[in-house]
């Protein structure tokens, strides 16, 4: 784990003996807590021992308590790789120079936002925005969410004109997808909005009673501190993951090429609903 700048000048002391059995660095990635904790810890043990297992250094899974806590950690040079949603992925590239996308899940070039309804509401399933929705409580997933947060409040403006907090009774946000689920479930709000990979994954684990964006960005300097060639490495070997148990924890089949143009209208769509500078 990299150490911060404060304990440096203790830790050359107690670390000297360690820093020279292991000359290579660790590479030290993180992602938004999008999820409940126990699911991201199974999610990302396993990518880290498959990255680990294929590119040659130390990785290690950084978990972190919020979405703006991911993007720090990636921008101040915490973590070389994260997995970020849509627009948290916006926001670090952007305060980051030589940052990239470099890859994302298959699934994830579908871009699909769920609004869910508690069954009291009398709300039924349908392809169409579901304007019925307005004057109820609603909950969004955590601020800087694209699926949960970015692309709904753009919905509802589209299809309104005005903005959520006129548009319902209460607005809240429920921090991440797994508690929106929960809230609406329990009737705390009668609403939410949420990412489809996840309600797929707690249906499929029968999490749901029924009566996202993602992807992973590298920082620019890595090539300086691992290597030349690094940066490839990393996409490559994402890109050829295969491994069934890895990719079920995501909810993907595969991971697919991606980049920063891929997502320009995500930051298009936050600048307009003042969420991006």
């Amino acid at each position: 784990m990299r150490i911060p700048k404060i304990l440096a000048a203790m830790a050359v002391i107690v670390m000297a003996g360690a820093a020279s059995a292991q000359e290579k660095p660790s590479f030290v990635f993180t992602a938004i807590p999008d999820e409940d904790e126990t699911r991201l810890v199974e999610r990302f043990t396993k990518v880290a021992e498959y990255l680990q297992a294929k590119l040659g250094v130390p990785v290690e899974y950084v978990p972190v308590k919020s979405y703006p806590a991911a993007v720090t950690a990636f921008v101040n040079g915490q973590v070389e790789l994260a997995w970020f949603g849509g627009f948290t992925g916006v926001q670090a590239r952007a305060s980051t120079p030589g940052a990239e996308a470099i890859a994302q899940g298959a699934e994830d070039d579908h871009f699909k936002s769920y609004f869910i309804a508690n069954a009291a509401t009398g709300l039924k399933p349908s392809a169409a925005f579901p304007k019925d929705i307005a004057g109820k409580t609603f909950t969004f997933g955590a601020r800087a969410s694209t699926s949960g947060r970015v692309m709904p409040d753009h919905y509802i403006r589209e299809a309104f004109g005005r903005s959520p907090e006129e548009v319902f009774a209460r607005v809240g946000f429920s921090g991440d997808h797994s508690r929106t689920i929960r809230l609406v479930q329990s009737g705390a709000y009668e609403v939410g909005a949420i990412d489809y990979a996840v309600w797929d994954l707690d249906r499929k684990s029968g999490k749901i009673d029924e009566t996202k964006v993602y992807q992973w960005t590298i920082r620019g300097d890595v090539d300086a501190t691992f290597g030349a060639g690094f940066k490839d490495k990393v996409r490559e070997t994402l890109l050829a993951i295969d491994d069934k148990a890895v990719l079920a924890a995501f909810g993907r089949s595969r991971f697919i090429p991606s980049s920063n143009d891929a997502y320009a209208p995500i930051g298009d769509v936050a600048k307009a609903s003042g969420m991006l500078n």
